[in-house]
Order: C-alpha cells, then structure tokens, then sequence
C-alpha cells in the first residue's frame, strides 16, 4: 500500500509549522519587570561576542556583558537597549532576560 504522503514531507510541514510559533520574553531588572511580550528574535551581548536567539533555539543559560541587546517584535517592531550586564534563560521559546544598569529603555 502507498502511502499518499512521504514521511519527508510531513516532517518539513511539521518543521514549518513550529516556526510560525513565537517566542516570549521577559525583561526584569532587580526591582521590576521592564518588558514582557511575543517577539521573533533578541540579539545579546554575550561574555565572548553578541549572539542571536531565534524561535526553537536550544535551552542555553549564559552571562551577559556590557553592551546592546535588539529584541524584534512579533510584527517587525524594533526595542532596543543597553546593559551593563545579566543572564539570559532560553528554555522551550521562553526567553528570560535578567539586566542590571539598563538604558534606553523605561
């Protein structure tokens, strides 16, 4: 019996389908939640260069370094930031930034 669609096909749709999905981020410094949202990519100031954080990226905790941090919003609109340093949690499209010494952004 032929099946009516090959298993390759189906995984590029399933593959298409988890990409429409986006993420959610929060942006806490100690003493307050500065943004919350949907969003479709962040750029941080990584300890040992800047890096990207996309839609299904892999669960990372990592330090963050002075320097700019570029969120895009479900929808194209640009945030951007400064920080002086953090951490930022990627698990499950969930994006968790902690900052101290933010500007540019209140």
């Amino acid at each position: 019996m032929k099946s009516f669609f090959s298993i390759s096909y189906l995984s590029k749709k399933i593959t298409e389908l988890f990409n429409y999905i986006d993420m959610n981020i929060t942006v806490l410094s100690p003493d307050k939640e500065l943004f919350a949202g949907e969003i479709t990519a962040v750029k941080v100031p990584g300890i040992n260069g800047q890096f990207e954080i996309l839609n299904n990226h892999a669960a990372i905790v990592s330090s963050l370094g002075e320097g700019g941090v570029k969120i895009t919003k479900t929808g194209g609109e640009k945030l951007t930031f400064q920080i002086e340093k953090g951490f930022v949690e990627v698990l499950r499209n969930e994006v968790s930034l902690l900052v101290q010494g933010i500007s540019g952004l209140e």
